[in-house]
């Protein structure tokens, strides 16, 4: 059944998290941190919903201990990866969009909206969490796909961390290893460790989770993911043009022969 108030006090808890997320952003003079805060929600989250239902059993202690694994590895790479003092160039472009007074704009604009939709996407947690059926072969599966998901999006980040630190590949483009088979590995393995997620609040009868990974999906392949970094990289760099012609965009697949 959907605890709406437990659910409720989810949404409270991520907001007060932004909140805080905000208040850096204003002493920081940048909102880049908002990328490591993402994964950090889902704990927040779980945190609340444990809290709330006082009492946890075996699928929700596979859920908070699958899910801290994810948020942690994604909260270690990301704040690795943005360290410094300069603001990621996304947000230097919202920023400059939604001027005059875009430090107090952005509690809603980019902490407010983050917390909203990590919210939404919470729903497997809460499923998981205050299911009351056996486990079953629908929560083996979905560790699998939840393990399968972390490993592939793990070595994509790896990857491309490790090519990004040789000087030499300025301005190339990755076509190695996994992504060989997709320009997006990292965000194809993201998916399915969420549909992993979404799999095993299903074999707790939490039907009702599905808008969650639905709306993952869509960020990741219509929103933030794919489209957005994608819809102007080939006119920048030709090679990229030539990579996307052979190259699936999310699925993994063969490599395409190049049609020119």
């Amino acid at each position: 059944m959907m605890h709406w108030q437990i659910y409720l006090d989810g949404l409270v808890a991520m907001l007060l998290f932004a909140a805080l997320g905000w208040l850096i952003s204003l002493y920081r003079n940048n909102v880049t941190h908002v990328d490591s805060m993402w994964s950090l929600f889902f704990l927040v989250a779980a945190g609340a919903y444990v809290c709330g239902l006082e009492t946890m059993n075996l699928r929700g202690s596979l859920m908070v201990g699958l899910l801290t694994i994810w948020a942690l590895r994604l909260f270690v790479y990301l704040t690795w990866r943005n360290w410094g003092p300069h603001e990621d160039h996304r947000y230097v472009e919202i920023r400059n969009n939604n001027q005059p007074n875009f430090k107090f704009k952005s509690i809603y604009i980019i902490f407010g909206l983050q917390a909203v939709l990590a919210w939404i996407i919470s729903l497997p947690i809460l499923g998981a969490l205050s299911s009351e059926t056996m486990l079953n072969v629908w929560d083996a599966l979905a560790v699998l796909l939840v393990l399968f998901g972390l490993t592939w999006e793990t070595l994509a980040d790896w990857q491309l961390a490790r090519f990004k630190q040789n000087p030499t590949n300025k301005g190339k483009v990755l076509n190695q290893g996994v992504w060989r088979y997709s320009r997006h590995p990292n965000y194809f393995g993201e998916s399915c460790v969420w549909w992993g997620f979404y799999l095993l609040a299903l074999a707790g009868s939490a039907w009702w989770a599905f808008p969650s990974v639905v709306l993952m999906t869509l960020l990741l392949l219509k929103v933030s993911g794919v489209s957005l970094l994608e819809k102007d990289i080939a006119q920048r760099r030709p090679e990229y043009a030539q990579y996307m012609q052979t190259t699936n965009a999310f699925i993994p697949g063969k490599p395409k022969a190049n049609k020119s």
